[in-house]
């Protein structure tokens, strides 16, 4: 998946902050859906301007974030 060619970072755009191009989608509220449980049927009726590409490329610009990254969990929880 090409996230590129769907994903638009613009200053003047939601603060900058990464959306679907030609929307003002963040990623984050696609991520904060799917995170919640919904279906991708379900986003995609939420928000009608995007296609089931936009939300692979989110998961797609989300997992290649969480490779460039290290994230430390608690041990010893519960």
């Amino acid at each position: 998946m090409n996230w590129q060619s769907h994903i638009a970072f613009d200053p003047a755009i939601c603060q900058g902050q990464a959306c679907i191009r030609g929307t003002r989608i963040p990623i984050s509220v696609i991520l904060d859906n799917l995170a919640a449980g919904l279906d991708q049927r379900e986003i995609l009726q939420s928000y009608p301007a995007l296609s089931s590409q936009d939300l692979a490329a989110a998961l797609s610009y989300a997992a290649e974030l969480a490779q460039e990254r290290i994230v430390t969990l608690p041990q010893g929880v519960g």
